[in-house]
């Protein structure tokens, strides 16, 4: 059994950025890639990867800035981490997959599966805004965060940030973090353009989600023309963690 490690991956050059990824399983098996949420990293899903080391060959990259990724010289945008995994694919000649994304990583997901020519077999989202207008009310509040905040209510994702990044920059990576967040515009949250989605996909949330709300899902899965959704019980934005049981057998059930 393998988990994401931080030691047995490899740097890909992007621009002037080095983005990090990990990639283990049977070179014949189809790709499973993961992609985490803001402000963590690949080691984030281990706990669900257990179980599908036999059936995939698992990916798994640390987003521009995060984990043991270098933040570069751009402004980060949900299209240029959508760009990114595009270079890292080809790089890798991976033309066909499926992807497990996790909040910022669902929402570059859905613009993967949406703005692109990718061969994508099936998606899964969990916790992950599409729409602007959806998160309108919590616009504010992400106005409002600083750093100093995050390091006092998250020490551990500080920590761990500050233990895997060659060149760590969180007060920076978080300012970008923060604006990406607020992005209105075609470089953020894919929006009317999830219609364009064709692949099967598993939309999850946890019924206490405070970002993704369960009209939000439904809406999305009458866009999306093969979507089914998943509203996990007693679960919040981190459904996939807070019930992992229910999450992997409902994940085993589609994926197969």
């Amino acid at each position: 059994m393998r988990n994401f490690n931080h030691t047995s991956g490899e740097y890909l050059k992007i621009d002037e950025s080095e983005i990090y990824c990990e990639i283990f399983g049977e070179a014949k098996n189809p790709v499973l890639l993961f992609l985490h949420g803001g402000l963590g990293n690949m080691e984030d899903f281990n706990d669900i990867i257990s179980e599908f080391p036999d059936k995939f060959r698992i990916l798994g990259i640390d987003s521009r800035g995060h984990g043991k990724s270098t933040l570069g010289m751009k402004e980060l945008t949900y299209e240029l981490l959508q760009n990114d995994i595009e270079i890292i694919l080809k790089q890798l000649n991976i033309n066909e997959l499926t992807i497990i994304g996790f909040s910022n990583g669902g929402t570059v997901a859905y613009r993967l599966a949406a703005l692109t020519n990718l061969k994508i077999n099936k998606l899964i989202t969990i916790g992950a805004p599409w729409c602007t207008q959806h998160i309108e009310h919590l616009m504010e509040a992400y106005s409002k965060l600083t750093s100093d905040v995050w390091r006092q209510q998250c020490p551990s994702d500080f920590e761990s940030y500050n233990r895997l990044n060659p060149k760590p920059e969180f007060d920076a990576l978080f300012k970008q973090s923060v604006r990406m967040a607020l992005d209105i515009g075609t470089t953020g949250r894919p929006n009317e353009h999830v219609k364009n989605i064709s692949c099967p996909s598993l939309i999850v949330r946890g019924e206490n989600d405070p970002i993704v709300s369960l009209s939000d899902i439904v809406e999305l899965s009458k866009l999306v023309k093969n979507a089914c959704i998943l509203n996990i019980p007693s679960a919040g934005h981190e459904a996939y963690k807070d019930q992992r049981g229910i999450f992997t057998n409902k994940l085993e059930e589609f994926l197969c």
